[in-house]
């Protein structure tokens, strides 16, 4: 039996993975001295937020789904600045395309828990 998750369809779900995978790729070239630091701090964050998506998406109640996905956007707030810090520590751009695309799934976690709180059960 195959998984097939109503998550995946999710437009912020899917950007979200999106980003996972640009933050990898950034975060390789961290200074050997931070795998265990930023480099590992950075990934959890990261990988929280998709994460968070799914798991409201899983769950009963729109309460909790608003409050993962309220969690997920809390994720995202701590990989920016966890980014804001790499860069000005000179160990790597915080370039415009991760920007773009961190902003992107912003707008539409925000969207998305506007969304619930208003009470549409389609989103």
């Amino acid at each position: 039996m195959a998984l097939k998750p109503g998550h995946y369809r999710l437009t912020v779900w899917q950007e979200a993975m999106r980003l996972v995978r640009q933050v990898y790729v950034a975060t390789d070239g961290l200074p050997e001295k931070e795998r265990y630091g930023l480099q590992s701090q950075i990934r959890r964050a990261v990988i929280s937020i998709p994460s968070n998506i799914a798991e409201g998406a899983a769950r009963g109640s729109k309460t909790e789904y608003v409050r993962f996905l309220q969690i997920a956007r809390g994720s995202l707030m701590e990989l920016d600045t966890q980014l804001w810090l790499c860069r000005d520590l000179g160990y790597l751009s915080y370039d415009e395309d991760l920007k773009s695309a961190m902003v992107s799934v912003l707008v539409k976690l925000n969207g998305l828990i506007r969304s619930k709180q208003n009470g549409n059960k389609r989103a």
